[in-house]
């Protein structure tokens, strides 16, 4: 079982029987009768679990204080005959015409002062009083109403907060910012010492005279940036917490969340913080379809969602049949590709797969973006693969509860994500997930499972910590670090970690600050690569991106730089601490090079693949607190692989043969 928190699992779960199935349902864009038919459909493709009622309060409330709750109680009514249960929305995911017509300064306001009218959806500011006033009559009338419906599971609080829009700049947001500011300094003498405020003469007499980071001459102060970052992941979760109250006041049984971005691409809201809020932890996961490894970065965004879950099962809340409509070009799914994606997802942690949306729209800005019932019905492959999907789901039932065993913890952290790519820094190319995916990457080929987790969790139980640019981490998260190789993990920790504190204030002394003593190694001055240049190394690897002039000071050098001016410099270094070791990298290894390293590191840690297997394979393994375990091995090669596991394949309910077909999915419950 992972190392993480274990508790017992969300209320939400109480209610569903094994691993949860459906989507998004909009009714309300539908007559009568193609509802009636949509019941039939979901019982034939095995639908268990939808959100409903997300983008619906224009027909709700159809003019201020006038409600028509009479479709959607026959929907739900419907619904809970027919065994589904609902994620059922709060509906303030796009705020009704008359409500903007009355109120227009509840809009968006960009950095530059446009103002984003309505049209489209998500125009509203979280800051906005009068908006929030309007939101929560519309989450009270619904919860007065549906609190002891059969069909109700789960609250689904208005619906990807931070989509399109993260950052607010108007009035209101700038009042907003202000008293945050006063709230975490609590007087402006300790906000001027944190940003630093005497240089370029910024410094503030009052919190009056402060504004959100908009548009100016040059370079903004970098404190103010990444507080503003701050403010904002907060203030969308308050807003948020706004809508809870509620919730819990009228409904204090029904669990409660919000389906999060959590992936690759959405850096805009610090998930880690949302987690303590939700009751169950629910993502929207959309594949790049121009990616050629795409199944990784779902790997990477699922597991990246277990860890921001701390490791309890999840809700994939959305996901594509096939193509979406946003893409430049948006490809279809290959053949398979849809039931590879799903169990991969509920091979890192998932108990619910749901799609966008149950019934592909005929109009609309959405109405190219599949669904689970296309546009062509039922005779279709999209519908024969979805009823195929759910029938796989029921066969999975025992792996519902159980959590994703993994040794290898990569430590993540959205505000050095945030800190590190503010302007002004030693090289644009230093991005904070580049490095991150390619270690990833390397584990995921590996068939080795790894853990995303916050720096100040435990890492007790991990043998291989992986820290990488970590440029702003506190003494208490850098302590805890140094503890974990000290009781006996491999320790690596990358190039541009540990430079600044929480204030974004250099530590002083020597690069890498807050990681100096635990590696034996002192950074006398940053060499970033230009573009296209490598650097060449003693082991015959080469460095991209990065270099610097690195001075061992008790950590043995493994590899060093082979040229002017930093011939005979340390690049990779190892320390013995404790019971463990620290290792520290100085550049960027190209593909080779991390491979060879990921190769040390396991070897040194003892960490093992789930099982072995033939290229093209993916691993992982989920175990029950009694021990069960299960494998899935998903085949992503157009060729028939070989796993070597023993055991019964739930999918087929046979003796497993060893042999998983090429773009098939065996899933292992292991002897």
């Amino acid at each position: 079982m992972s190392p993480q928190e274990q508790s017992a699992p969300p209320a939400v779960w109480k209610s569903l029987d094994g691993i949860a199935y459906g989507g998004d349902y909009n009714p309300e864009q539908w007559p009568v009768s193609t509802r009636l038919e949509d019941l039939e459909l979901m019982k034939e493709a095995g639908v268990t679990f939808l959100s409903v009622g997300i983008f619906s309060w224009g027909l709700l409330e159809p003019t201020e204080g006038t409600y028509d709750f009479g479709w959607l109680d026959e929907v739900l009514d419907n619904l809970a005959t027919s065994g589904i249960k609902v994620a059922l929305a709060t509906a303030t995911a796009a705020p009704p015409a008359w409500l903007v017509r009355k109120h227009p300064e509840i809009l968006p306001v960009t950095a530059d002062g446009t103002v984003l009218g309505p049209g489209s959806r998500r125009h509203y500011s979280p800051s906005s009083a009068v908006y929030r006033r309007y939101a929560t009559g519309i989450t009270r009338a619904l919860a007065e109403r549906y609190k002891d419906h059969p069909a109700l599971a789960l609250w689904h609080v208005d619906n990807e907060l931070g989509c399109h829009v993260s950052e607010f700049y108007g009035d209101e947001d700038a009042a907003a910012f202000r008293a945050w500011l006063e709230r975490r300094y609590g007087n402006i003498e300790a906000l001027n010492a944190s940003w630093g405020t005497a240089f370029w003469s910024q410094h503030y007499a009052s919190f009056e005279e402060i504004l959100p980071p908009g548009a100016a001459p040059s370079t903004l102060n970098p404190g103010q940036q990444l507080d503003f970052q701050r403010f904002s992941s907060w203030s969308l979760m308050d807003y948020y917490r706004t809508l809870l109250e509620v919730l819990r006041d009228v409904t204090p049984g029904v669990p409660a969340t919000t389906n999060l971005m959590v992936s690759s691409a959405t850096k805009s809201m610090d998930y880690f913080d949302w987690a303590k809020d939700l009751d169950v932890i629910a993502n929207d996961h959309y594949l790049v379809a121009a990616d050629p490894e795409r199944q990784i970065e779902l790997a990477f965004s699922a597991d990246l969602t277990r860890g921001v879950a701390g490791g309890h099962p999840w809700i994939l809340m959305e996901h594509s049949t096939s193509a979406v409509n946003w893409q430049p070009r948006n490809q279809p799914k290959m053949p398979g590709e849809m039931l590879r994606n799903s169990l991969a997802h509920v091979a890192r942690g998932a108990d619910a797969v749901m799609f966008f949306q149950w019934r592909q729209s005929f109009a609309g800005s959405e109405k190219f973006h599949s669904a689970m019932v296309p546009h062509g019905g039922r005779e279709t492959r999209i519908f024969r693969e979805v009823v195929g999907l759910g029938a796989a789901l029921q066969k999975l039932a025992p792996v519902k509860g159980s959590r994703v065993e993994s040794r290898v913890a990569v430590v993540f952290d959205y505000e050095a994500w945030w800190a590190s790519e503010i302007d002004s820094k030693p090289s644009v190319d230093v991005r904070y997930l580049d490095l991150l995916r390619d270690f990833h990457r390397s584990l995921f080929l590996r068939g080795v499972s790894a853990d995303f987790v916050h720096p100040s969790a435990s890492l007790a139980g991990y043998a291989l910590v992986l820290v990488c640019t970590l440029y702003n981490v506190t003494d208490a998260a850098a302590a805890n670090i140094a503890s974990a190789a000290r009781e006996g993990a491999t320790i690596l920790v990358s190039y541009f970690s540990g430079i600044v504190d929480e204030q974004d204030h250099v530590r002083l002394g020597g690069y890498p600050g807050a990681f100096r003593d635990l590696l034996g190694v002192s950074v006398e001055e940053f060499y970033p690569l230009l573009a296209g240049s490598t650097a060449k190394l003693s082991d015959g690897g080469v460095g991209r991106v990065w270099s610097e002039h690195v001075h061992a000071a008790g950590a043995e050098v493994v590899s060093a730089f082979t040229e002017y001016p930093l011939e005979g410099a340390p690049a990779l270094t190892r320390r013995s601490v404790g019971a463990g070791a620290a290792w520290y990298l100085a550049t960027f290894p190209d593909r080779d090079g991390i491979e060879a390293l990921v190769d040390r590191l396991l070897d040194e840690s003892g960490v093992a693949a789930v099982a072995g297997a033939d290229q093209g394979v993916e691993l992982t393994r989920r175990r029950n607190a009694d021990g069960t375990s299960f494998v899935f091995a998903i085949n992503h090669s157009r060729t028939d692989a070989t796993v070597r596991v023993a055991g019964t394949e739930l999918l087929s309910g046979e003796r497993f043969t060893g042999m998983v077909p090429a773009g098939a999915v065996a899933v292992v419950a292991e002897d």
